[in-house]
């Protein structure tokens, strides 16, 4: 490896780990190949800096690689110093952190880098669900490295960095400046794989913050932390976010913290991280609105189930229930949403998301703020599918559909044939709401645990999931469910 790239390697290592606390494993591996002349080819390293450090006095493990070494191509050595780092990280239960700039596999190792490629699948494989990894895009990644940073929990980009399968340019009838799929924007807000995209500082001070607050493997949670907020702190007016839950959740969080993933990934389902009393929850919302730090509003959304949404979700409540974190979800949901495209996934999607909350064991609370009407609202962590506690705001609407909608099919004979037709659905749409379309009505049928005021919504919650502390759960035995 040249100086420089040496140096752009462990600069990033430096500037994302504690102060003094890397320490390099395999700085003398070089590549082995002799074909091709790669022997006059000098690659000390192989291109990637590997070793374990601190964040925040908590061990992690990293690799860097840089595209200056040999094109940026992931040869034999280079693979294989790779998987050496995930198997020490399993060993010792630490999160792994790549950070990513190549090109892709090294033609002139052919199979031998195959071979190597492959055994650093097998072993993040593994790690999943293990030991936490996440993965960070500077430059390119293209190629094997692409699908091994779809294989972490969490992928972040700089805001200029390529990640590609397939170069644009190499797709049939497209090129960078039709459509460039490599780009951070198509990859955070179409396909969905980039959790983050920021700049490179920014990149790395949310990876520390990210590390610092989850657990570094599945048994041994080390990110409890002091909480200096008032546990009964009341957050006035916060019925009025419950269109921008974002904004909600972030209000009731211990100290306003506030980490959102995938937000540029279909914004009508919020997926994030806060704090109640110094643990960190996951937490899945629907969105109907955002607003701008200044109180404008700036997007409103039909308070719907999309595909995406779901997608999204599912995933997030996985990685929640594999690493025992708790989990919160905030329901303002009136049905599907109703498009072509939407329809094309929304079943299995749905469906994804249904059993990702069925089947999570964690601590499990949910809060209808909105509405919650139809089947997608029994998807969304619904009393029915196992949530361990739902409270609802007073002005919560649930059931099948809205009353209106209802007392129209119910009641269209004698509608059609009123006289006073509006009256007559006034009527039967307040008698509608309060026996089956009620917060009061679904808390008499043991659906919801409790009408809270909105304001009181984060002690309650905190309170409920300091109950559920110790809760276990048994289920059938089975090596695992087909739904993924």
């Amino acid at each position: 490896m040249s100086d420089s790239a040496r140096a752009s390697s462990l600069s990033r290592i430096e500037r994302l780990l504690d102060d003094n606390s890397f320490v390099e494993i395999g700085s003398r591996i070089t590549a082995r190949s002799t074909d091709f002349n790669m022997t006059a080819h000098k690659a000390p390293g192989d291109g990637v800096v590997t070793g374990y450090g601190t964040i925040e006095g908590s061990l992690v493990y990293v690799y860097s690689q840089d595209a200056e070494v040999l094109g940026g191509s992931v040869g034999e050595m280079h693979a294989k110093k790779i998987a050496g780092i995930y198997r020490m990280a399993m060993k010792m239960g630490a999160p792994v952190i790549g950070l990513l700039d190549c090109s892709g596999l090294r033609l002139q190792e052919a199979t031998d880098a195959l071979d190597a490629f492959g055994q650093m699948y097998y072993c993040q494989t593994l790690a999943s669900g293990v030991v936490l990894q996440i993965a960070a895009v500077f430059g390119s990644c293209g190629g094997g490295m692409a699908v091994s940073s779809a294989i972490a929990d969490f992928v972040f980009m700089e805001k200029d960095g390529k990640l590609f399968v397939n170069s644009p340019n190499a797709l049939a009838g497209n090129d960078e400046t039709k459509c460039d799929t490599a780009s951070a924007a198509f990859q955070s807000e179409e396909a969905g794989l980039a959790d983050v995209v920021g700049t490179e500082e920014e990149i790395l001070s949310q990876i520390r913050t990210l590390v610092s607050i989850l657990p570094a493997n599945n048994e041994d949670d080390m990110s409890y932390d002091e909480c200096r907020d008032d546990l009964n702190r009341l957050s006035e007016n916060l019925e009025g976010w419950k269109g921008d839950t974002a904004r909600a959740l972030a209000e009731i969080s211990d100290d306003h913290f506030f980490l959102e993933l995938k937000k540029d990934y279909d914004p009508t389902m919020v997926t994030a991280f806060i704090r109640l009393n110094g643990t960190t929850v996951g937490c899945v919302a629907n969105r109907t609105e955002i607003y701008s730090d200044e109180g404008e509003k700036e997007e409103e959304f039909e308070a719907a189930l999309s595909s995406r949404g779901c997608e999204k979700a599912a995933a997030f409540v996985s990685f929640c229930d594999a690493f025992q974190i708790p989990l919160l979800t905030l329901v303002h949901v009136k049905g599907y949403k109703q498009s072509k495209c939407t329809e094309k996934k929304i079943a299995r999607m749905a469906g994804r998301l249904t059993y990702a909350f069925a089947n999570a064991d964690v601590p499990k609370v949910t809060v209808i703020v909105g509405d919650a009407f139809g089947s997608a609202s029994v998807t969304m962590n619904s009393k029915s599918i196992g949530a361990d506690l739902v409270f609802a705001w007073p002005q919560a609407r649930i059931g099948v559909m809205d009353a209106e909608n209802a007392v129209k099919i119910m009641y269209a004979e004698e509608i059609g044939a009123s006289s006073d037709a509006a009256s007559l659905i006034r009527e039967k749409t307040a008698e509608y709401e309060k026996l089956q379309a009620s917060a009061q009505s679904a808390a008499a049928r043991g659906l919801v645990d409790d009408i809270i005021d909105a304001k009181e919504t984060r002690k309650r919650v905190i309170a409920a999931f300091e109950m559920l502390f110790t809760k276990r759960e048994g289920r059938p035995s089975k090596k695992h469910g087909t739904i993924e």
